[in-house]
C-alpha cells in the first residue's frame, strides 16, 4: 500500500519518527507522499524525503496559511518542484470552515498553485472545506485555460463537486473518515468514484480510522482504511491494495520506486 497523504514533519512525530516508519513498513505500507503545508516547512520536508527512496514530497501552501503567502509566485513553486523527490503541487485549495486566512487570499494562492501544476505537469493536491461551489468553479475555469491533473484529497465534500471534479479527470482519495459510523455521505461519494481513479491515505497525524479513532494517526494505520474500502467495494484485500498503488503511480507519474 502507498499512503498518498501524510504529514511526517508534524511535531507529533518528533519523538518517535524512526519507529513510525518502521511500523509503517511492518504494516505493509511500502511508500508514502509527505505533504508540504507551507514553504517555510519545505527544508524539513525535503530532509525527510531525500534520503528515503520510498518517500516523496509535495510543494505548496495550505489554504490556512494563504494570508502569509500572498506574494507566492508560480516561479517559486516551479523551482521548488524541480527537486527529484517533489511529485505534487499543494496541498492547496479553499477552507472557509476555519477562516484562518481571508477568502480572497485563499483564492489567489489557489490559482497560483494551479498555474504551477499546469506548468510542471505535477498533480494539484486539493483541500476543500465548505467551499464546494467555488472550488468546482475555479477548477473548471482554470481547466479551460489549459489542462492540469487534480487530486481531491481526503474527500468529504458533496456530490456536485465530486461529479464536476470527475468530469475534469480528477482522482479522489479517501481517508479514515470513510470508516466512521456517521460518514454515510463520504461512502455515498465513494460509490461514484471510478476504481481507476481511487487513492487511499491516512492524512496522519489526523483522522485515525476505526478501530484506532482517538489516537494519533500514523501510516501504519493505512491497512484499516484499505481493508474497509476493499470490503466496501467487494474487492479482495491484496487486489485492492495493488489497484490503489497502480492509481498512485498513474497520477503521480514522476514518482519512481
Amino acid at each position: 500500500m502507498i499512503d498518498s497523504h501524510v504529514n511526517l514533519h508534524h511535531e507529533s512525530f518528533a519523538t518517535d519518527f524512526d519507529e513510525v516508519l518502521e511500523r509503517a513498513a511492518e504494516a505493509g505500507v511500502h511508500a508514502m507522499l509527505t505533504i508540504c503545508d507551507k514553504m517555510a516547512s519545505l527544508p524539513a520536508i525535503e530532509a525527510i524525503s531525500t534520503p528515503r527512496n520510498n518517500v516523496w514530497h509535495s510543494v505548496g501552501v495550505h489554504p490556512h496559511y494563504a494570508d502569509d503567502y500572498q506574494d507566492l509566485t508560480i516561479s517559486q513553486l516551479v523551482a521548488a518542484s524541480a527537486n527529484p523527490k517533489a511529485i505534487g503541487i499543494g496541498e492547496t485549495g479553499l477552507d472557509f470552515h476555519y477562516g484562518y486566512s481571508a477568502e480572497a487570499a485563499q483564492i489567489a494562492v489557489f490559482r497560483t498553485h494551479i498555474e504551477a501544476a499546469r506548468a510542471t505537469g505535477l498533480p494539484l493536491i486539493v483541500h476543500t472545506r465548505q467551499a464546494d461551489e467555488l472550488t468546482a468553479t475555479i477548477l473548471e475555469e482554470e481547466m479551460g485555460k489549459g489542462a492540469f491533473k487534480i487530486l481531491l484529497h481526503c474527500y468529504t465534500s458533496g456530490l456536485d463537486l465530486l461529479q464536476r471534479g470527475l468530469n475534469l479527470g480528477a482522482y479522489v482519495s479517501f481517508s479514515g473518515i470513510a470508516t466512521f459510523k456517521n460518514a454515510t455521505d463520504v461512502r455515498e461519494a465513494a460509490r461514484l468514484v471510478p476504481l481507476d481513479r481511487l487513492l487511499i491515505e491516512t492524512d496522519c497525524p489526523y483522522l485515525a480510522p476505526i478501530p484506532m479513532r482517538g489516537r494519533r494517526n500514523e501510516p501504519a494505520f493505512l491497512p484499516h482504511v484499505s481493508q474497509y474500502l476493499a470490503d466496501f467495494y467487494g474487492i479482495e484485500t491484496r487486489e485492492f491494495a495493488d489497484l490503489t498503488d497502480r492509481n498512485f503511480f498513474a497520477l503521480f507519474d514522476k514518482a519512481v520506486l
